[in-house]
């Protein structure tokens, strides 16, 4: 009498348990890999007011520098940052805070105050070529803000209001 084939020489038990064992295992290493991330999964830095599923966030300060008419251009080399007012009139007397926010690591977040210059605001801040930077400037008060972002390998950015005309 012949003898019947052992039943783990079956591909469709190779199938039953090996499936469910890759879904294990990939699921767990989508969880080390989540819980190793930066944390950093907001697109706005802004306080948002929840109101049931409807968030808000406040757009007036960029609603008054789409106003005035305020735009800014960063420069970035040799280990200084520099603001140059290009549209709009600031106040020359006062200081500019700068945010510059890593796209994927918020630990690598800048806030840098830039003093009054000549030509207009400057700080020595040296930022590694290789990033990308979200860029946001405000008053120190806060009344008005303007974004924008410096590529990697980039020496200079222009900032604006985050408002399009006409809204």
């Amino acid at each position: 009498m012949a003898q019947a084939p052992s039943h783990w020489r079956n591909p469709v038990l190779w199938l039953v348990l090996l499936l469910p064992l890759a879904a294990v295992v990939a699921g767990v290493g989508m969880v080390v890999v989540a819980s190793r991330s930066s944390g950093n999964n907001d697109l706005v830095n802004d306080e948002v007011r929840r109101t049931g599923q409807i968030q808000q966030a406040a757009i007036g300060p960029d609603a008054t520098a789409r106003a005035a008419g305020l735009s800014l251009v960063l420069r970035s080399q040799d280990g200084v940052l520099e603001l140059f007012p290009a549209t709009g009139r600031f106040d020359r007397t006062r200081p500019l805070r700068l945010l510059l926010e890593h796209p994927t690591e918020a630990r690598r977040d800048l806030r840098l105050e830039l003093p009054p210059s000549a030509t207009g605001w400057r700080a020595a801040q040296v930022l590694p070529a290789a990033d990308h930077w979200n860029l946001t400037v405000t008053d120190p008060d806060g009344h008005w803000r303007l974004k924008g972002r410096l590529d990697a390998g980039l020496h200079a950015a222009r900032l604006a209001p985050a408002l399009p005309a006409g809204h």
